[in-house]
């Protein structure tokens, strides 16, 4: 089996070992990023992986040395859902981290569900990258992302006209396999970052890391293969039960 060398993967004994090796990699990045530019931006994931790593973010041991005044907070995507809802990725993230450190609210842009219908939330998602990047295609500081069982990572699915969106910056699909809206940023975006970090962990993603990482390219079946930064670094942190099927 060969890996793209582009690939930067480290593989960890734990998923705690993961989250603190994300931790560490995140606030290194934004600490770097407002020396250089002022700020620091970054697209969350949802999921259950990432979980962990914003109640680590959240101890005194942590929060302290991230510069949150400077950090702005973006979503890869969204639930269509309403923003109290469990299933939203932003009251996740607002549960477990955000809601426990000292950050500006207006640093913080979650997608607008209330709007209807999951199209116009996509709008004016893109509206709000329009505005904070200067009208230029943007190029976060990092993206951090999942991957499914069935290759999808953000809201791109196999076999969705996502997959080869090239104009807009966040799409509306609708996924019939969850029976769901979903808001998401496109491939494009997402590869225009400076830094994107992959976290998967349990014995459950152990084949499709194995497919994505290896099989021939095919972005129909295997979404996640999309990711490719054109001028940015891809990092991998798996556990190793997740990594268990590469060599």
């Amino acid at each position: 089996m060969t890996i793209d060398p582009k690939n930067k993967i480290e593989v960890f004994d734990t998923q705690e070992l993961l989250s603190k090796a994300a931790a560490e990699l995140m606030i290194e990045l934004a600490n770097e990023s407002v020396a250089i530019r002022g700020r620091f931006s970054i697209s969350l994931s949802g999921g259950s992986t990432p979980e962990q790593l914003f109640v680590l973010l959240s101890t005194d041991e942590y929060k302290t040395r991230m510069p949150w005044a400077n950090t702005y907070i973006f979503w890869g995507d969204e639930r269509y859902v309403p923003l109290d809802d469990k299933r939203n990725n932003s009251f996740v993230a607002r549960s477990l981290l955000l809601d426990k450190i000292d950050i500006p609210a207006a640093n913080i842009f979650a997608a607008p569900v209330n709007l209807e219908p999951a199209t116009e939330t996509a709008i004016a998602y893109e509206q709000s990258l329009r505005t904070f990047f200067g009208g230029q295609l943007p190029q976060f500081d990092l993206i951090m992302l999942g991957i499914g069982e069935n290759a999808h990572t953000a809201s791109l699915f196999p076999h969705t006209q996502v997959i080869h969106e090239e104009k807009e910056w966040v799409s509306a699909v609708y996924v019939e396999e969850v029976k769901m809206y979903r808001i998401t940023m496109t491939a494009p975006v997402i590869n225009n970052a400076r830094n994107v970090l992959f976290l998967a962990a349990g014995q459950g993603k152990a084949e499709v890391l194995k497919t994505v990482l290896t099989a021939a390219y095919n972005p129909d079946e295997y979404p996640a293969q999309l990711i490719s930064p054109t001028h940015g670094n891809l990092y991998w942190f798996l556990d190793k039960k997740a990594a268990s099927l590469l060599s």
